[in-house]
């Protein structure tokens, strides 16, 4: 019998211990990837140090399979997703790191392996790895799929490329992806439509906070996120900010479980949330930038400040939604109404279609007005918490003990957020100035031209950094090309317009019949040439090297002359007539005779 009995107390401790311990059963796999050593462009220094580093963070975090791969061409990458994908099909957990570098193209991002040759845009098709690729070899995780990616530098691909579209765009950085499959986050080292910067030492500054948080026991992989976010605004000036893109449900999922503790017999309260702790989550919501993660962020924090401020922010994305609902429903009437009238419909069936799209195109318009005011209500509310965001709260001191607050995160100094803005408003061809931090008036004209062309209403007096996450969400050229006279545009290019014989450009940059009996032809180079020319026969005259003397009145510029259209010849050569004055006829040409004098009142 006391045999019996100390068989059972053994196997029922093994069950407890079982039961207390759930989080061990779970499988984990990772795949770690670094690419360094590209054959076709100048070498990355840190990408293998990164690689190896998450490697050995993941091997102590107790993780079933880390398969740690460096310097992969693009058959070995393919090998190596491939046997991942049979590693993570029974996993809970499956993440993939990648250090190296990535590339978008018209909207889709691409790891580039070491012996890619990307001659041009299209050549991504063949050479790399399109993200999505990526995500499938991780889709098989039933808990999480994350993947990691330290790919958003700058790429010296992207600046040697040809582009075989004028259209398709050649993105800075990675764009911005939403996973279509519940349970995957994608974590960039840098926003999108930006780039990441490599580090000063062995390691990047993403790497090193990731290594630092992300394996925490117990810590919820958002909240990681989030301490990685702050490390590194902080280690780059807030040059960088990681984001990540996706959503997870509301329970936590800590990529290391936490460790089991003893069961106490007193029963402890939970300790209330910080506000340091909400506002972490707040700003994990911004960076998720959907309904459903402030739909989470209101779950787990129903009341205060910050739930004010994230209803203000859910508020935007349902606008948004029915508005988009709204701009369908009224495309759908109108089509309806265009396809009955083109069949001749009975005109009752006419007239119901007609009141139907009035009513769908109404519906729209009021969706749009609802939606411009919660976003301008969103951004007004954000702006106002990031003004106040660096000064601290006061604390209430008391007589026994001094109660020290810490401050937030401070906001990003006002010149080089106006030195970003000007920087993008370039990108994307609204600004030909000096990226100098001074928000003078070209600056505040590029601006308005990037409304106008965009569709937005920013306010031109002052940016934020509302201003610039606006202006970086467009990836491709907002403002139309501008060229000098004499080309056209020609996609994202000028070309020169070269005119028929007997013609040349006028004001306009059209090509026109050329008058009078001159025959040489009129385009932009011989244009040129003759001003060039009459350039050096004028400073000859004012240095007094012989050349006859100028007349008392000053040789008008191309532009006063711009408007007669007409061409003066003589003996020196040939310049527009000056305005006030006209060609005569003094019928033919010859030695001392000048067959078309210029005549001037």
């Amino acid at each position: 019998m006391r045999g019996l009995l100390g068989s059972l107390k053994f196997w029922l401790a093994a069950l407890l211990i079982l039961i207390s311990q759930p989080a061990l059963a779970e499988k984990r796999v990772a795949l770690v990837l670094g690419n360094a050593a590209y054959q076709n462009v100048p070498p990355l220094a840190n990408p293998v140090n990164d690689a190896a580093l998450m490697a050995d963070t993941l091997r102590r975090a107790g993780f079933d399979v880390v398969d740690s791969r460096k310097n992969l061409s693009a058959l070995q990458t393919r090998r190596a997703l491939r046997e991942f994908a049979d590693k993570a099909a029974d996993a809970d957990i499956a993440v993939i790191y990648y250090a190296g570098h990535g590339i978008e193209v018209d909207g889709s991002n691409y790891l580039i392996p070491v012996d890619a040759k990307l001659e041009r845009d299209t050549d991504v098709y063949d050479e790399a790895f399109s993200l999505d690729r990526v995500l499938v070899a991780a889709e098989s995780a039933k808990k999480l799929r994350l993947v990691i990616l330290d790919a958003c530098r700058d790429n010296p691909f992207a600046q040697t490329m040809k582009r075989t579209l004028a259209t398709r765009s050649i993105g800075r950085g990675l764009a911005k992806l939403e996973p279509s499959s519940p349970n995957t986050l994608i974590a960039y080292s840098a926003k999108a439509g930006s780039t990441a910067e490599d580090g000063a030492g062995r390691n990047s500054p993403f790497t090193i906070a990731l290594s630092n948080h992300l394996t925490t026991p117990g810590l919820d992989v958002r909240r990681a996120f989030g301490f990685v976010r702050d490390d590194v605004l902080k280690a780059t000036s807030n040059h960088q900010e990681p984001f990540v893109y996706g959503s997870l449900g509301g329970d936590d999922v800590p990529l290391v479980p936490a460790p089991a503790t003893a069961a106490s017999p007193a029963i402890q309260q939970p300790a209330p949330n910080s506000q340091a702790d909400i506002r972490r989550d707040y700003e994990l919501a911004l960076q998720v930038g959907n309904r459903a993660a402030f739909d989470a962020f209101l779950k787990q924090h129903p009341d205060g400040f910050y739930a004010s401020l994230a209803r203000l922010q859910r508020d935007k994305y349902v606008a948004d939604e029915a508005h988009a609902a709204a701009v369908e429903k009224a495309k759908q009437a109108e089509e309806e109404r265009q396809r009955l009238a083109a069949a001749g419909a009975e005109k009752e069936a006419q007239d119901k279609a007609e009141a139907d799209a009035e009513a769908a195109e109404q519906a729209r318009l009021d969706a749009e007005r609802v939606r411009e005011a919660t976003q301008q209500q969103a951004a007004e509310a954000e702006r106002k918490r990031m003004e106040t965001a660096t000064i601290a709260p006061a604390a209430p001191a008391t007589a026994d003990k001094k109660v020290t607050v810490a401050s937030l995160n401070p906001a990003p100094d006002q010149t080089e957020i106006t030195k970003s803005v000007q920087s993008e408003l370039r990108r994307v061809g609204c600004y030909a100035g000096n990226v100098d931090g001074d928000w003078d008036n070209a600056s505040q004209r590029s601006l308005s031209l990037f409304n106008r062309n965009a569709g937005l209403k920013l306010d031109v007096k002052m940016v934020s950094a509302d201003t610039l996450d606006a202006i970086k969400q467009k990836t491709s050229r907002v403002c139309p090309l501008v060229c000098q006279h004499g080309f056209k545009a020609n996609g994202d290019h000028c070309s020169r317009i070269v005119c028929a014989e007997g013609f040349f450009i006028n004001d306009d940059n059209e090509c026109v019949k050329q008058r009078g009996k001159a025959t040489a032809t009129r385009n932009e180079n011989d244009r040129s040439s003759r001003h060039a020319r009459q350039d050096r026969l004028d400073s000859r005259s004012d240095a007094g090297y012989g050349a006859t003397p100028r007349r008392s009145e000053t040789r008008p510029s191309r532009a006063q002359a711009q408007g007669s259209g007409q061409i003066y010849c003589d003996n020196v050569g040939c310049r527009p007539v000056r305005p006030g004055c006209h060609l005569g006829y003094h019928g033919g040409g010859g030695p001392g005779n000048i067959a078309n004098p210029e005549i001037c009142n």
